[in-house]
């Protein structure tokens, strides 16, 4: 059996906007066809008004009213004005109603058919009567002699003529409906036509399914999601409401990965109210004023490399202190089986007392235990490297003043800057720290005796993967500087590079950062290398 309900949304909604013009054309013919109806009827009321009045006021009409045979010339006169008008009788009687004109001659000295009380006051009035002719529309008018009526005119015309008059429209109105039907018709298949490409043809319980679906989707996936067009956002997820705050429509005060069109972003890191995002922005194809923006949380996973970082450096460190350790320790064994006790004492003392006054110094420096066992590791390595290593005197970070950065991100921040210098030191080398702290937080400067890098280098050393040595990221290289930047951009800090007195980088960390950094861009980094300064 054939479906008579359509079973597209694009075919339900034309069949119902069908119907409704159907049922607005008929109503339409339905008020043509009254409305010409009224028109005759106005139209002719008018008309036999006129005749009546001009064949009442003619002084001929008065005159033979009053002769003796007033048919003889009333009826030809009565006649001729009919066949010109084309009202369908005129009658001229006496006051006492006796006709002396009538379309029908036989009719002639019979009593009028209709009121004539208003004539004989000397009014004119219009009635619809039924007569001798039938149904029709009359006017009857006093003929006045000498201020007394001496006779009326009665002018009428038949509802059946007047119903030829109307009906005679209605073919041309009911083409006039025939072309606006054809013309809706043609209008709304058009527009079934749009409605099938921009629904695919779905029936209404699919596309409701496919919303809710959709709606399902974009609250419950764990990443954020925005629609942007004309710089408004059109639409935002749960999670990224989440990750980004309160966004006003218009962008006012959104970070600058969402007001900037700028071009595609892939796995864009940036760091935003205290967290490090993902980004990813593409153009919507076809429309270039309206993009797709992803944001993913990376904060955890940034804890957990910054935490995987720290351990591997601690674990540098002790390797470093053991090997050391060990060539000393084997140096005092050998010296006692040789019999020279008294000397392996001595250099083991030595020994005890210049380790005991570095961690004493940098104790007294640095109140942040896991820092000052990565300062140390990294004299260790120094060391084994035969570079020399300082912690200037003016170096001073108090507890109260260690709160600016965590454990973690202090010994990611100067645990990388320091592997770079140890790289990068050149003939006679040197490495040089200084860590300080105060009321405005926190500064951490590692000079070194290479050439350094200039502007370009430093900001391309900025971005994982670049190094100057080969391998890059593949082989854990060209994430030291980008792990560097990921800590100091996500506290509002700023990181630069100077060739002074030796290749000198500085990481200012601010102890109360005016408001949460703004989308600032930063690097991934998953382990500490050796990468580039």
């Amino acid at each position: 059996m054939r479906r008579l309900v359509p079973r597209t949304l694009a075919g339900q909604s034309i069949a119902a906007a069908l119907m409704v013009v159907v049922v607005i054309v008929v109503g339409a013919v339905a008020l043509a066809a009254v409305d010409a109806r009224r028109d005759a009827d106005s139209t002719a009321r008018k008309e036999v008004t006129a005749v009546a009045l001009s064949l009442a006021e003619m002084p001929a009409t008065a005159r033979a009213l009053a002769s003796e045979r007033p048919s003889e010339v009333l009826q030809a006169i009565s006649e001729r004005v009919r066949s010109k008008t084309g009202v369908a009788f005129i009658t001229i009687m006496g006051p006492d109603g006796t006709r002396y004109t009538h379309t029908n001659p036989e009719r002639i000295g019979e009593k009028y058919l209709g009121s004539t009380a208003q004539a004989l006051a000397g009014h004119v009035y219009t009635e619809t009567y039924t007569g001798t002719l039938g149904p029709s529309i009359r006017t009857i008018a006093p003929v006045v002699d000498d201020e007394r009526v001496v006779g009326m005119v009665a002018v009428g015309i038949t509802q059946r003529t007047l119903a030829q008059g109307w009906r005679s429209q209605l073919p041309l109105i009911v083409e006039i409906a025939l072309a606006a039907l054809i013309a809706a018709f043609v209008g709304l298949w058009l527009v079934r036509r749009r409605l099938l490409r921009a629904t695919g043809g779905l029936p209404p319980r699919d596309l409701r399914i496919m919303y809710e679906h959709h709606d399902a989707v974009l609250h419950a996936v764990r990443e954020g999601l925005l629609v942007i067009e004309d710089g408004r956002i059109v639409l935002i997820n749960d999670e990224a409401s989440r990750l980004l705050g309160d966004l006003a429509p218009d962008l006012s005060g959104a970070p600058d990965f969402l007001r900037d069109a700028g071009p595609v972003l892939e796995d864009e890191l940036v760091a935003y109210r205290g967290r490090v995002l993902v980004v990813n922005r593409a153009e919507v194809p076809g429309r270039s004023v309206s993009s797709v923006v992803t944001v993913r949380d990376r904060t955890e996973l940034s804890e957990a490399m910054g935490e995987l970082d720290s351990m591997t450096r601690f674990a540098e460190a002790l390797r470093s202190q053991a090997h050391e350790s060990a060539n000393r320790m084997h140096t005092i064994v050998a010296m006692i089986e040789l019999g020279r006790a008294d000397d392996a004492a001595a250099m083991a003392t030595t020994e005890l007392e210049l380790s005991q006054h570095l961690i004493d110094t940098m104790t007294e420096a640095v109140h942040e235990p896991a820092l000052v066992a990565l300062l140390l590791g990294k004299s260790a390595q120094a060391s084994e490297r035969g570079i020399a290593f300082t912690l200037t005197e003016d170096s001073q970070l108090d507890d109260a003043e260690t709160a600016v950065l965590t454990p973690r991100d202090l010994v990611t921040v100067v645990g990388n800057l320091v592997d770079n210098a140890l790289d990068a030191a050149a003939d006679d080398p040197w490495v040089e720290v200084s860590v300080s702290g105060g009321s405005s937080g926190v500064r951490i400067v590692v000079a070194d005796s290479g050439p350094g890098m200039d502007p370009d280098t430093f900001a391309a050393a900025r971005q994982r993967g670049f190094s100057t040595k080969s391998g890059g990221d593949d082989l854990g290289r060209g994430l030291g500087l980008a792990l560097v930047a990921q800590v100091v951009a996500a506290h509002g800090g700023e990181l630069r590079a100077e060739n002074t007195y030796g290749s000198v980088v500085t990481a200012d960390i601010p102890a109360h950062p005016a408001g949460p950094v703004s989308g600032t861009p930063v690097t991934p980094g998953t382990a500490a290398g050796g990468g580039v300064r």
